[in-house]
């Protein structure tokens, strides 16, 4: 089944804890702190793997973790790193997130974007060691990986695009000169998925697409058309087929018209690629009058004609693309900017309510690795806080006494003019 569009869940590793541990060897007397640091977390990496065509494998598996990072141990060793996830997708690739932000664009075989980031270990109680704090009974807690929901989008990566109205000969074409098979049938619209085929007896090997049929008002859902017209958006050249057969009851110079107004309407760069106009089923009779009219109708562009089954003209027609491929600059990536993940600094304070308020910014990655529960880790947090000027804000901002100052998931309070955890020195909760 042809998959081009999924979404999916990830989420990189979470860093390991860092320890709290001291020296206990015999004849080491106050051996002092030996707590090593937690491991790193896996990212989440995606990689293209030139052997898949398509993301049917995400219909079912829609969740992606990347490995934890292991705790830090005894006598200052560090836990090891978690292992990278990756995740081979087909070439094409455009991973986006939900809002539309686009972290990657995937063309060549085997590179790779890292999309989920795996969290940094936390500190050992080595690093809380100072001049008055000799014997630190704290450790940092592993940062949580980078979790959120990503869209992917497969832009199939082809050098010639088939476009043309359902049974203009597309599928017939390709089978003929690649070793694609697509369905063939004598019925509108029996390709429902596009088609890839390599063309190998016409100079250096190109990939040539098959699209399924586009009718008019294509590019507004009607009949397949805008499911698939994107697959052409990385396409260096086009070829558009027009139907000769007399019996079809068509005219090809307005169905020639149709197909460029679609595009165009689609999108103005698509329409503006290079493009190879071909009278196809040339065996027909009097399919050869039909092509007169085409090419007196397009006096200022040369009309191919060919017939796929008995093989005129095609020799012609694939010699000429492949001179104009070969004149033509390779694809590109995604026109859609690359969103680089932001370097968050500074914070602000935000006022919730005269009881409540949350402080915001670079400081929330340092709460969520703060171990709070613990007197002794919200303490260090605290004075963390103070250093940063997070206090002088609080008053600026006219804090009210005793109110709740939410920082990421952890609770302090700011009573007297500073800052305190929920459990004091005394053992006592601080006034509500």
């Amino acid at each position: 089944m042809f998959v081009d569009e999924a979404t999916v869940f990830v989420q990189g590793g979470g860093g390991g804890n860092g320890s709290v541990a001291f020296r206990r060897e015999k004849f080491v007397p106050n051996g002092g702190p030996a707590g090593g640091d937690g491991g790193h977390g896996g990212d989440v990496i995606f990689a293209v793997e030139s052997g898949l065509n398509t993301l049917t494998d995400f219909r079912h598996q829609r969740h992606f973790r990347a490995q934890n990072g292991q705790s830090g141990g005894t006598n200052r060793r560090h836990g090891a790193d978690g292992e990278d996830l990756v995740i081979k997708v087909p070439s094409g690739t455009v991973v986006m997130r939900e809002n539309g932000d686009v972290l990657a664009d995937l063309i060549h075989p085997g590179e790779t974007a890292v999309i989920a980031q795996g969290g940094r270990g936390g500190k050992g109680n080595i690093h809380f060691v100072s001049s008055t704090h000799r014997t630190p009974k704290v450790a940092e807690r592993g940062e949580p990986g980078e979790a959120f929901w990503v869209r992917m989008e497969l832009n199939l990566l082809a050098d010639v695009g088939l476009v043309g109205y359902p049974n203009a000969g597309k599928s017939t074409l390709i089978s003929v000169v690649s070793a694609a098979r697509p369905k063939i049938a004598d019925y509108p619209f029996t390709t429902l998925v596009p088609n890839l085929g390599v063309v190998t007896q016409y100079g250096d090997p190109f990939v040539i697409a098959d699209v399924p049929g586009l009718i008019e008002g294509a590019h507004q859902g009607t009949g397949l058309g805008d499911t698939f017209l994107r697959h052409l958006n990385r396409t260096r050249l086009l070829v558009h087929l027009v139907d000769l057969d007399p019996g079809s009851g068509r005219d090809p110079v307005e169905d020639y018209g149709v197909i460029r107004a679609e595009l165009e309407a689609f999108s103005p760069e698509l329409a503006h690629k290079d493009f190879i106009v071909a009278g196809s089923k040339l065996d027909l009779p009097d399919s050869a009058e039909a092509l007169r009219k085409l090419q007196e109708a397009m006096a200022d562009r040369r009309v191919w004609g060919l017939s796929a089954v008995t093989g005129s003209g095609l020799s012609d027609l694939m010699w000429e693309v492949r001179r104009q491929i070969d004149a033509l600059p390779p694809p590109v990536p995604s026109t859609a900017p690359i969103v680089e993940r932001p370097l968050v600094r500074g914070f602000r304070v935000v006022v919730e309510s005269p009881r409540r308020a949350r402080v915001v910014g670079d400081i929330e990655r340092r709460a969520s690795m703060t171990l709070w529960g613990s007197a002794e880790a919200e303490r260090y947090f605290c004075e963390y806080l103070r250093r940063r000027g997070v206090v002088q804000a609080l008053r600026r901002s006219g804090v009210a006494d005793n109110a709740e100052v939410w920082v990421g998931d952890g609770l302090l309070y700011f009573r007297d003019g500073d800052l305190t955890g929920e459990i004091q020195e005394d053992g006592q909760l601080p006034l509500k």
